[in-house]
């Protein structure tokens, strides 16, 4: 019984995966917001110091994503123009934003919401 409830978690753990996979979106969009997010500090026993973390906010197939970079990322934010055409490409919850002037950035996808929901 035991080897039959595992198989089936298996199977519908694979579909699960299989209908998730190859969901990449790339698009045009215009660059909502960017702020800065959290405080650059130190990690690990070596106290390297950390980037300034930013948060770059954009529409993109209904709904609204917020994208943060990474601590060893390095960002100038005056690369990226609020009000601008960025190029995206979202993978799951990995992002990669291009500006209209060819800069790129990697980043994480923090938080989705539905375009037309009211904010909260």
């Amino acid at each position: 019984m035991m080897r039959r409830l595992n198989g089936v978690l298996v199977l519908v753990l694979l579909s699960a995966m299989s209908a998730t996979a190859g969901k990449k979106q790339t698009g045009t969009t215009t660059l909502k917001d960017l702020q800065p997010a959290g405080t650059p500090g130190s990690e690990g026993k070596k106290n390297k110091k950390t980037k300034q973390q930013f948060d770059f906010f954009f529409e993109a197939s209904g709904k609204l994503y917020t994208c943060r970079t990474g601590v060893k990322t390095s960002v100038n934010a005056t690369d990226f123009v609020v009000g601008s055409n960025i190029n995206y490409e979202i993978d799951g919850e990995k992002g990669k934003l291009k500006g209209d002037n060819g800069k790129e950035v990697k980043c994480t996808v923090v938080r989705v919401a539905n375009a037309s929901a009211p904010p909260q």
